[in-house]
């Protein structure tokens, strides 16, 4: 029988070993896993989704808190595991995450590749206009129609 991907969801507690497990495979080290412990202690985890896949977690991703602007979010990491990606799981995580968005008129920034994300909803010439640490070519954004300039403060966490 196939077997794909369920849909995703709310994580759920005593998963995040799976969690961590799936983050170091997708990015062969702990650094996003660390990152993650540190978003959890300092409470500005706002989310956490997993895409499950017969009793396993295959997919991944968290929103945090901004510092400011106020009520904005940050979606890292995103996390597939390796043999599942490439197949379209993640742009649906990252799309529907992005439709929500977009119906809430919540936004969300993003720091990655742009080709993925713009794919999956998000708009680098909106990310562009951002006052933010990170390089402007990098970042997108989902959620309103157009991006004010703002200044972006991500949690400590981020470093």
């Amino acid at each position: 029988m196939f077997e794909r991907p369920e849909f995703a969801r709310e994580m759920r507690r005593g998963e995040e070993a799976q969690v961590d497990a799936l983050l170091e495979a997708a990015f062969g080290g702990t650094q996003e896993v660390a990152l993650i412990h540190a978003l959890r202690k300092s409470k500005a985890i706002a989310g956490e989704q997993v895409l499950p896949m017969g009793g396993q977690i295959v997919g991944y991703y968290a929103l945090s808190t901004l510092i400011q602007p106020k009520g904005w979010l940050c979606l890292a990491p995103v996390a597939i595991a390796p043999a599942l990606q490439r197949q379209g799981h993640g742009r649906r995580m990252v799309g529907l995450l992005g439709e929500w968005a977009r119906l809430t008129q919540t936004p969300v920034v993003v720091l990655g590749d742009p080709a993925f994300y713009e794919r999956a909803g998000f708009s680098s010439e909106m990310g562009a206009k951002l006052d933010s640490p990170y390089p402007p070519a990098n970042m997108m954004m989902a959620g309103v129609p157009a991006a004010p300039v703002k200044k972006v403060i991500y949690p400590a966490a981020f470093g």
